[in-house]
């Protein structure tokens, strides 16, 4: 019988030594004026920023070996928000074990799933029934999901080279190097691949052989994705500044701090951003989650978690269609804010720390956690749990529409609803990754 899996129920900052300079700026009005400028800022909202209604997007199309999932977080606007109504209970239709960790989730193109574990290597599996397809070996370190244009697969690795493949076979078409490592899950806008690096660099390379188009130099290093929307590509750095570049050419539209430091320290963005309702959205490692206006930077509303937040958010229709953002930290708390104002709409206790994306599909938004090792579904509407998986780390699922593809420490998993609960259901089929093969 398969396995059936059933709905159900800081790190510290260095302090200064306070009473010494208290002593110094006491008098007068010196004192307040230090406290305002060195303590630690509190939540902000501003729910009158510029803001646009969300539009829901179309469900996907039935066919669903023609459905794309096609760059780490479905959408250029790097929404993770698929409108589709499959939810649990699941029955378990494969597994596959890649033998290493795999940090992000795979994309889906046409009924294949593609990803790359730590070990540098890409793995192409057929989506229906997890056989391999193909494997390449492209570096000897990754922690980024592959991005997919017109039949080509593009890796960034933290070896310091980005390669491009045939996604029929896996043939490597172009490679180069980078001028540092890079974890920065690609994303391809008008012909060319984008992404950060470790030194800062933001590169728009040529999709055809790999040459530079432009690049941009952030203040501090760029570790997430860049999101894309309305010709501005935008993403946060190790500086703890936010930024807006044009797609076309690299150059600058709008840079803002964060606007959250404590005793002159910034906090640093890790978070992919999530662009959605003319707002740009992610968290910091302050312990903020942050919203600025998408047009001009002015931050809307920060929301502080305690812990750092490392984890990328997802944006979608939340407790009755409200835009809300999703997205966890590790105060062992997942969180659901509304999208304009920043209020908590609820927060769920979560079994452990979590430090990776999570995703929406449907009603249900989906993460996983450091500690248990465990991927959690929650129903959007009341914060209540409705389905567990002893699995998953970092960012835990996708999906087609039609199943959910789940990525474990070091395997791949594939569900669909269970359509009857009396219907004898076969053995998931479990295939392994040897070298060799």
């Amino acid at each position: 019988m398969a396995r059936v899996f059933l709905d159900s129920s800081r790190r510290r900052r260095r302090r200064w030594p306070l009473i010494g300079l208290l002593a110094v700026v006491l008098g007068g009005g010196a004192a307040a004026a230090y406290l305002g400028f060195f303590q630690k800022p509190g939540n902000v909202s501003h729910p009158g920023a510029e803001f646009t209604a969300g539009v829901t997007p179309p469900k996907p199309k039935a066919a669903v070996d023609t459905f794309k999932w096609p760059i780490y977080g479905y959408t250029k606007q790097r929404t993770r928000y698929l409108n589709a109504s499959v939810r649990p209970p699941y029955k378990e239709l494969w597994e596959f074990s890649a033998g290493q960790l795999i940090e992000v989730q795979p994309i889906l193109v046409d009924g294949v799933l593609y990803f790359s574990p730590n070990d540098g290597s890409v793995f192409a599996l057929r989506a229906k029934d997890g056989q391999r397809l193909w494997y390449q070996k492209v570096g000897d370190l990754n922690a980024s999901a592959p991005a997919y244009d017109h039949g080509r697969i593009f890796v960034v690795t933290m070896s310091g080279n980005v390669t491009a493949l045939r996604a029929k076979d896996g043939q490597r078409l172009w490679g180069r190097g980078l001028s540092a490592p890079s974890e920065s899950s690609p994303i391809v806008v008008d012909g060319l691949v984008c992404f950060g690096s470790q030194d800062g660099t933001v590169y728009g390379l040529r999709v055809s052989d790999g040459s530079t188009a432009w690049t941009y130099h952030a203040g501090g290093s760029v570790k997430g994705g860049l999101a894309y929307d309305n010709g501005n590509l935008y993403f946060g750095d190790y500086s703890g500044d936010v930024t807006a570049i044009r797609a076309s050419d690299g150059s600058r539209v709008w840079s803002t701090g964060t606007n959250g430091r404590a005793f002159q320290q910034s906090g640093q963005f890790y978070s992919t951003p999530a662009v959605a309702n003319g707002r740009v959205y992610l968290g910091n490692t302050d312990g903020f989650v942050y919203s600025f206006t998408e047009r001009d930077g002015q931050l809307a509303w920060r929301h502080g978690t305690g812990a750092y937040v490392y984890s990328s958010p997802a944006v979608g229709p939340g407790p009755n269609g409200t835009p809300t953002v999703f997205i966890g930290g590790y105060d062992r708390t997942f969180y659901a804010f509304d999208a304009q104002s920043g209020n908590v709409l609820w927060a769920y206790p979560a079994p452990g720390r979590i430090s990776g994306a999570p995703t929406l599909i449907g009603n249900i938004v989906y993460f996983a956690d450091l500690d248990t090792k465990t991927t959690t579904g929650v129903d959007v509407g009341t914060g209540h749990q409705v389905f567990s998986f002893n699995a998953g780390i970092f960012n835990p699922v996708i999906s087609d529409g039609r199943r959910i593809y789940l990525t474990g420490f070091g395997r791949e998993f594939a569900f669909e609803p269970q359509s009857g609960s009396s219907q004898e259901l076969k053995p998931p089929t479990k295939l392994a990754f040897q070298n060799n093969l």
